[in-house]
């Protein structure tokens, strides 16, 4: 009997060192990622979206096995858009373990980013800001996208081309900008000083910035003070929401200049809430719409009806592509830098991101290249008009083609 009795012991013994044995193996093959998003802040007119998105896409690349078979476990925060409450929550995510983080804003990722490439941790953020695109001093910053002072040069670009020749006063004057966007924002103005270099050399008048708050609902003393100079075409850096509502005062008091946009205030809820003042509204696009018919987009429609069902198809926006774009550059940064056998923020740098030359993530983005010497994404960007109803492209804006030089030797970094 005693004999029995041991015997059975001894299995389960053996039976629960063997699931132990397991469990922390699994646990060890797991990766953790984090993330850091607004849902609640001043850009979660445009982050609520995105979060989702992100969310999904994680869950999707581990039913596809992960990272070569290695889980990942994703954990995010809403920080609601507060420079030190994503401070904070990134030392969290740091103590959990994490080997690389999907972050949010300008602001906070400019804040953070001596911490993050002192910590050699791999931060794919949803700010496209210029200022992170020189590796000399933002080693581990990275985004899929066009930077906004490429899309700033782009847009206006393409409206110099196609729609200034247009216009009654084309070749009697130079035309007008005026810039409209939330000054203390580091977001709103981080393209400014390229916009309007850009506009210099192109030849326009620059006429006084105008602020305009993120949660700005009445906007008609900024349009009264764009009447008196006039212009032709109106940068906006803000947000969707005060976006739209800028341009619809601008209709109403019937300025009379074009608008063109950075891509966090150009998406589908542009034109449902500025109605007819978004008719001609042109803006940068890093990648296609929801549900435009592209490469990939089929796979983020079935993940978006499997694992967010009680979100309506039909409100979705280019947030959650966007999204998309950045957990696809790195999870495969991460699968190169697996095969490679090293896992570590150098590691998935080095043997995964540096190793990017035209990769094709699908999703109407453009191939994504990054070098020891210079991180942006893309040399250009697709500019798109809201025209009769739907999103069509002007024009697509390659500034390496068209200025080399200046592309090569002046623009990195700013």
């Amino acid at each position: 009997m005693m004999n029995n009795k041991m015997a059975r012991f001894f299995a389960l013994f053996l039976a629960l060192t063997f699931l132990a044995v397991f469990c922390s193996v699994a646990v060890a093959q797991e990766i953790r990622i984090g993330g850091i998003m607004d849902t609640t802040g001043a850009t979660s007119d445009v982050g609520k979206d995105y979060a989702i998105g992100m969310e999904e896409a994680f869950k999707y690349i581990n039913e596809q096995g992960g990272v070569n078979g290695k889980p990942i476990r994703y954990t995010w925060f809403d920080y609601g858009y507060r420079i030190p409450e994503a401070i904070t929550k990134y030392r969290l995510l740091k103590r959990l373990g994490v080997v690389a983080v999907q972050g949010w804003g300008t602001g906070d990722t400019e804040a953070l980013s001596p911490t993050v490439n002192r910590d050699q941790m791999p931060y794919v953020s949803a700010s496209y800001s210029a200022h992170l695109t020189d590796p000399a001093k933002t080693p581990y910053n990275l985004f899929f996208s066009s930077d906004y002072s490429t899309n700033a040069r782009a847009a206006l670009t393409a409206w110099f081309d196609h729609k200034w020749p247009t216009k009654p006063d084309y070749g009697k004057r130079k035309p007008r900008l005026v810039c409209s966007y939330m000054f203390v924002h580091p977001y709103c103005n981080a393209p400014i000083k390229a916009i309007k270099d850009h506009a210099t050399m192109l030849g326009f008048e620059i006429g006084d910035d105008q602020d305009v708050a993120l949660f700005a609902l009445d906007v008609k003393s900024q349009i009264m003070a764009m009447r008196t100079f006039r212009p032709d075409v109106v940068w906006h850096g803000n947000t969707t929401m005060s976006v739209a509502a800028t341009m619809r005062d601008a209709f109403a008091l019937d300025l009379g200049a074009d608008h063109i946009m950075n891509n966090w205030g150009f998406d589908e809820n542009l034109p449902r809430l500025a109605g007819e003042a978004a008719e001609g509204a042109i803006g940068a696009t890093p990648c296609a719409f929801y549900g435009q018919p592209v490469k990939n987009m089929d796979i983020v429609l079935e993940a978006g009806r499997k694992f967010s069902p009680g979100v309506a198809q039909e409100t979705r926006l280019i947030r959650t592509i966007q999204a998309w774009a950045n957990a696809l550059v790195l999870w495969e940064a991460m699968i190169r830098a697996d095969k490679a056998g090293d896992l570590s923020g150098p590691g998935i740098m080095e043997k995964g991101f540096r190793s990017f030359d035209g990769y094709d993530i699908g999703l109407g983005a453009p191939p994504v290249t990054f070098t020891p010497t210079d991180h942006r994404p893309a040399t250009g960007c697709l500019i798109q008009e809201w025209k009769d109803g739907k999103f069509q492209e002007l024009a697509r804006v390659d500034l390496k083609e068209r200025w080399p030089e200046k592309w090569e030797k002046e623009w990195l970094g700013w």
